[in-house]
């Protein structure tokens, strides 16, 4: 979690040919979002993280929804991996326009299985599964500025870096506590959700 980015791991509009060949060839990637804010329709999406289980770590800079490689990775049939995805999935179809799945959301996973806490944040899987602390510092910086800083990609490198190896965790953890089946029938729920949310719809389950 400590390796360095690099600007051939930058890419402004759109994910590079090269790179979505990459990771075509995976089973699973990370897949996290940086925006301005919370609210979707007024703090735009800033900037995509991708990484898979070599570490390869791509930052795709929003421009607009003219981004055909991403649209296709985020949209194959590979597993993508998100902490949270019920917003990343809003987040990512609202500006470009793309249905993200399958999807494997690893704060779902925790509420299902850590049922002994109820501390279900990345950093908390973080540190009790992988035994490190991470620096949220970045978190609620300014993503949509045109120079971002080596602090902000680090940051949000980490935030993929970490996602497969507790993706494993997980699934060995739903197993054991034979969650799996109602897990993924969580998980379906995920498209209907996004839509909910970004047709502005809440709480509409509740009595």
């Amino acid at each position: 979690m400590s390796n360095k980015v690099s600007q051939d791991d930058i890419f402004v509009g759109d994910l590079s040919a090269e790179r979505l060949a990459h990771y075509l060839k995976k089973s699973v990637i990370a897949v996290d979002t940086e925006t301005r804010g919370l609210n979707l329709r007024r703090d735009r999406l800033c900037l995509t993280q991708i990484c898979d289980d070599e570490g390869v770590v791509s930052f795709i800079r929003y421009v607009d929804d003219n981004a055909p490689n991403l649209r296709k990775l985020l949209s194959s049939d590979v597993l993508k991996l998100c902490h949270y995805a019920r917003f990343d999935m809003a987040v990512l179809k609202y500006y470009l326009h793309v249905d993200v799945w399958p999807v494997f959301c690893s704060k779902v996973a925790s509420k299902l299985v850590r049922t002994y806490t109820d501390r279900h944040s990345l950093k908390d899987l973080v540190r009790e599964f992988l035994g490190v602390e991470m620096d949220k510092t970045n978190q609620t910086s300014d993503w949509g500025r045109a120079d971002l800083s080596p602090s902000q990609l680090d940051y949000a490198a980490e935030d993929v870096r970490v996602l497969i190896p507790i993706y494993n965790q997980m699934v060995k953890l739903l197993e054991r506590e034979k969650l799996t089946k109602l897990a993924n029938q969580a998980f379906a729920c995920l498209p209907a959700v996004t839509d909910l949310d970004i047709s502005g719809y809440r709480d509409i389950f509740e009595h």
